[in-house]
């Protein structure tokens, strides 16, 4: 620009050296008037045109900047940092059970079975008759008992016959006091033997009626493993019962918890309980927390009430999470974009520079709770910030980014 303006200074004098050689005085004040006005138009006009040279090269210079740079930009997806209730869950393998769940066992111990009366998958009833079990030695206790009663009450008839007359011949004035007072002594003796002898008929038709054997529970049979002429214990070898009664109206959730989590738990904690078999989730709380850890495992029981439902089967496998923690109106962020250095952890968020270009900025946070794929953030971070989602996998500070909308 300074050489175009020397070369069109040395032009405009050799013109006008040019014209003073040839005109008068007077016509060379006139040509030097008109050649400067056109000079000073010249000028003018350059200023105009090295002011819009400027521009633009200051133009072209951001735009070519732009390009270049935007060839070596790393390509990122962003999502604004919100605020939003977090919750963590313990998550947990457990099972299906029943309240009321019986496992029919013969009272007077094991004998052998003479009549099956309820098959495997039966609706029965409380009270209802299952099994009849060999009575024979239990009725001749019955019947001896009575035959043992009748010969009190024929003894007991007669000494209260020898008593009336001993009694009425007293009132005469006949016999002694002594023989009055030995009839009626063998009448009380006699009535206690017979109050006696009728307990040990009670005693034995009792333990007739266990020769019965019957329902405790009113559900399904969902257990039958005995038949006619087995023995019947209330186990088989293998300690599963012979006969189980399951009533599936009163279910609920078992599991064991880590005992770590102990004083984070109590009654009334959500629970979400999956049943992947059946595809289905139920929302419930914990009813019941074991009071001590048990011998043969590191934890305490925890149970939670389930509805009824014909899915539901007892035994089946079920997980089990359970809330042991809940902030709401926290920072939550995808746990994948935390990374660590030797300062700890941080993320990458987007930056919009002066001129308009985009760029990573580095974040030192501390986070909280973790669960599934979000992490709370407690300090390091605020709402609306635009966290790099993709694409921070080796970033660096102040790198030039380019987001999809860009």
């Amino acid at each position: 620009m300074k050489k175009a303006t020397k070369i069109l200074s040395v032009v405009v004098l050799l013109l006008v050296a040019g014209s003073c050689g040839n005109k008068s005085p007077k016509e060379n004040n006139a040509s030097i008037n008109d050649k400067k006005t056109a000079l000073e138009k010249l000028k003018k006009a350059q200023e105009k045109n090295e002011l819009e040279i400027k521009k633009l090269e200051d133009e072209l210079a951001i735009l070519d900047t732009g390009e270049a740079s935007a060839k070596y930009a790393k390509l990122v997806a962003i999502a604004p940092v919100t605020i939003q209730n977090f919750q963590h869950f313990i998550e947990l393998r457990g099972k299906i059970d029943a309240d009321n769940i019986s496992a029919i066992t013969p009272r007077m111990g094991p004998a052998q079975v003479k009549a099956v009366y309820v098959r495997q998958g039966q609706l029965v009833k409380k009270g209802q008759l299952l099994l009849k079990l060999d009575d024979a030695i239990l009725r001749q206790s019955v019947t001896a008992a009575r035959r043992q009663t009748d010969g009190i009450k024929t003894q007991l008839n007669f000494a209260k016959n020898v008593y009336q007359r001993q009694k009425n011949l007293w009132d005469k004035g006949i016999g002694t006091e002594v023989q009055l007072i030995t009839a009626k002594t063998n009448v009380e003796s006699l009535e206690n033997q017979l109050s006696a002898a009728n307990e040990q008929i009670k005693v034995a038709q009792e333990q007739l009626n266990t020769s019965n054997v019957i329902s405790d529970v009113t559900g399904i049979a969902d257990e039958v493993n005995i038949r006619v002429g087995e023995i019947f214990s209330g186990m088989n070898a293998q300690g599963v019962p012979q006969i189980k009664i399951v009533n599936t109206s009163n279910l609920k959730a078992v599991t064991n918890v880590a005992e770590n989590y102990i004083s984070r738990l109590h009654t009334g904690t959500p629970v979400v309980i999956s049943l992947p078999d059946v595809n289905k989730t139920y929302n419930s709380v914990i009813s019941f927390i074991g009071q001590s850890i048990g011998n043969n495992m590191i934890g305490f029981v925890a149970e939670a009430k389930l509805p009824k439902d014909a899915a539901l089967k007892p035994n089946q496998t079920a997980i089990i999470k359970i809330q042991d923690y809940a902030a709401s109106n926290a920072l939550v962020i995808p746990v994948n974009t935390v990374q660590n250095d030797e300062k700890g952890k941080y993320v990458y968020v987007l930056q919009k520079s002066s001129n308009g270009q985009l760029f990573a900025r580095k974040k030192n946070i501390n986070i909280g709770e973790a669960f599934g794929e979000m992490v709370e953030v407690k300090t390091g971070l605020s709402a609306g910030e635009q966290l790099i989602t993709e694409g921070y996998q080796d970033l660096y500070e102040g790198q030039q980014v380019i987001t999809a909308s860009n």
